[in-house]
């Protein structure tokens, strides 16, 4: 039996199974009874029967009230998701030729963005044959990786990425 919809579970009359295992309000198992015997008992308490797991044989329905259920179950979906962290992928840009003050300023880019939980693409850019000082380049993103090993680690190391180079950094797990 599929549901009604993809995320909410049949209640009351939509329930076609021939037995089902009931429990009522307070967890108390009431055994294994006909769907309409156990769709009889929740209206006579003024509640609905609702399935709890299909997978199971008999499926299991419970007699509840179907709006706090699905009012508790937005609040737990809910909790989830203010507990879940999204991490995204911050860019610092620079040349292989970068005077020292535009450096640290990158630094301090790169230091607030791994503060703040995100990881950090670092990319060296290159025009015309400045592709020669590859090596320049990975120096450069090797002192900075350096520079900010106390609160990040190396997730990517540098690599050629058409006329650029990149590295991603991202923030320290904390050691507790």
């Amino acid at each position: 039996m599929k549901k009604k919809n993809n995320e909410q579970p049949i209640i009351n009359e939509y329930i076609t199974y021939p037995k089902i295992r009931l429990i009522d309000v307070l967890g108390k198992q009431l055994g294994i009874v006909s769907s309409t015997e156990a769709l009889n008992i929740a209206l006579e308490q003024g509640l609905d029967l609702v399935v709890i797991s299909d997978k199971s044989e008999p499926p299991v329905c419970k007699i509840i009230d179907y709006g706090k259920y699905k009012f508790e179950q937005e609040k737990k979906a809910k909790e989830a998701k203010k507990k879940q962290q999204t991490i995204s992928i911050k860019e610092v840009k620079m040349r292989y030729k970068i005077e020292n003050h535009d450096y640290k300023v990158r630094v301090n880019q790169a230091l607030k963005f791994l503060e703040s939980g995100d990881k950090v693409k670092i990319t060296v850019i290159f025009r015309g044959r400045e592709i020669q000082h590859f090596n320049l380049a990975i120096e450069l993103l090797n002192k900075m990786a350096v520079d900010l090993a106390n609160i990040s680690q190396i997730q990517q190391e540098p690599t050629k990425d058409g006329k650029n180079i990149v590295m991603i950094l991202s923030p320290q797990k904390n050691k507790i």
